[in-house]
């Protein structure tokens, strides 16, 4: 059991640390590396780290708006490949040596070209084809841009309070909840143990629900502006929906890191009140054991890293 205060080499004690809740587990990512960490059926804690290179620390990282991007697809990537591990786990599905079995490169690849397609579909261009529908009714293209906005909201909300409802998804919001408990103990210098982690809240600013919802909420005007300024059809707006995910992507990470740089300040944490309040579907109270396999997630981050860098 992970029940040992963290030692944090000097090094590392101001450094951002995210992750993401998986399927029995928790993964940490670090400035440069990341780690998984997932209870199997027999109980004890399975854990995986690993270096990340490339795009994942590379200078591009550092660049304003461009940044925004690289962590919106390193979420997907790095989330899915520890999705798969925690899977694997969970599963009790072994290679020969007795090792999780590997993710085959086709497999993962297919399923993010899945994952991209649906969220294109449900979340960018549903909403525009819904909408849309009021120029029958001669509504203002402005009217109609507002609408989009708050059908794309509601499938939003809608998605994650249906799967919220699941039982397995359920536990995977209790681990997302550790996750952000187990942090704010490390942000608050505290030691990484269950007694402590309790006194912190499940909610944590810079969760990726908040980042989701800023998204959203920075297409509204992003559309709003690209439909005043280009007069064009269905086919072209429908367009611009997916040509602009990545601007828009870029900026959001911008308002998020403003946001935690300067969350001291009442008035930006009453900018931020939404996003907190959104994860009230999307984080569950934990379980000691569940804190643990985040502690054990997180510890096996401190153990490999030692580069200053920062990483949301």
């Amino acid at each position: 059991m992970a029940n040992e205060p963290a030692s944090l080499p000097p090094s590392i004690e101001n450094l951002y640390f995210g992750g993401q809740a998986v399927v029995e587990g928790v993964m940490i990512r670090g400035p440069r590396h990341m780690a998984v960490a997932v209870r199997h059926p027999k109980g004890h804690i399975v854990k995986h780290a690993e270096k990340l290179s490339g795009i994942y620390t590379g200078g591009l990282r550092k660049v304003p708006l461009v940044r925004g991007m690289i962590v919106l697809w390193e979420t997907m990537a790095l989330g899915m490949r520890a999705l798969s591990f925690s899977s694997r786990v969970a599963f009790e599905e072994e290679d020969e040596s007795g090792k999780p079995a590997e993710f085959p490169e086709k497999v993962f690849w297919g399923t993010m070209a899945l994952a991209l397609v649906f969220v294109v579909g449900i979340f960018f261009a549903g909403p525009i084809l819904i909408a849309n529908l009021l120029e029958r009714i001669d509504v203002p293209r402005a009217g109609i841009v507002a609408v989009e906005a708050v059908v794309r909201l509601l499938f939003f909300i809608a998605y994650i309070a249906l799967i919220g409802r699941m039982k397995e998804i359920k536990r995977v919001f209790q681990y997302h909840g550790a996750e952000h408990m187990t942090i704010h103990a490390y942000e608050a210098g505290k030691a990484l143990i269950p007694a402590e982690i309790r006194k912190f809240p499940k909610e944590h600013q810079r969760c990726g629900t908040s980042f989701l919802l800023v998204v959203i909420v920075v297409a509204f005007f992003a559309f709003f502006a690209f439909d005043l300024l280009v007069d064009e059809g269905i086919v072209v707006r429908l367009a611009s929906r997916v040509v602009l995910i990545p601007f828009i992507a870029g900026l959001s990470y911008e308002i998020l890191r403003f946001g935690a740089r300067f969350n001291t300040n009442p008035v930006v944490r009453g900018m931020f009140v939404p996003n907190i309040l959104l994860q009230a579907l999307t984080t569950k109270v934990p379980d000691d054991s569940q804190i643990e396999v985040a502690i054990a997630s997180f510890q096996a981050v401190l153990e490999v890293t030692a580069e200053p860098a920062s990483a949301v």
